[in-house]
């Protein structure tokens, strides 16, 4: 499909897409040649499969499966967040993510990773892996809205914080 004319067609785009912050030559996977529309199909799939597998481990949790639900969320969180290696690269991801504005919000995001293993394997507890996994969301929907301008503020007041 080297000719192709669909709407997602980013090759032929030319120099319609910016290389600025997504895209950028450091890619975690440069050596590989990709082009920008492999990087951007690269990360989708990662999204995809860590969300299945995400979503898997959540039937495992209602199902009562403690040690299936925390190997199979961690590693679907793990992978959606290397597809960002696709686009930007991973050492510009881990210094974006422990800039300070952003380092709270990554350690409780990387942390409560950890501690939904510690609630499956050493407490045994499936109340305590759901509040680690809300946690973990919510860090990350704050590290989230750190890229975006003024949202962080915009959320605070919302909350009337």
């Amino acid at each position: 499909m080297a000719n192709s004319k669909g709407w997602f067609n980013l090759e032929a785009a030319g120099g319609a897409i910016p290389d600025t912050q997504f895209f950028e030559g450091d890619s975690a996977f440069g050596f590989l040649g990709l082009t920008r529309t492999q990087r951007l199909y690269g990360f989708v799939g990662c999204l995809a499969v860590g969300f299945v597998l995400s979503l898997l481990g959540s039937i495992f949790l209602f199902l009562g499966s403690l040690a299936s639900f925390a190997i199979l969320y961690a590693l679907g969180t793990i992978i959606s967040l290397i597809g960002t290696g696709f686009l930007i690269g991973f050492s510009k991801q881990l210094k974006m993510m422990f800039k300070p504005v952003r380092v709270v919000a990554t350690i409780v995001f990387l942390g409560s990773i950890g501690l939904i293993f510690v609630g499956a394997f050493v407490i045994r507890s499936d109340i305590l892996c759901i509040i680690f996994v809300i946690i973990e969301y919510l860090a990350y929907t704050w590290y989230t809205l750190s890229y975006i301008p003024y949202a962080r503020t915009a959320v605070l007041k919302v909350f009337g914080m």
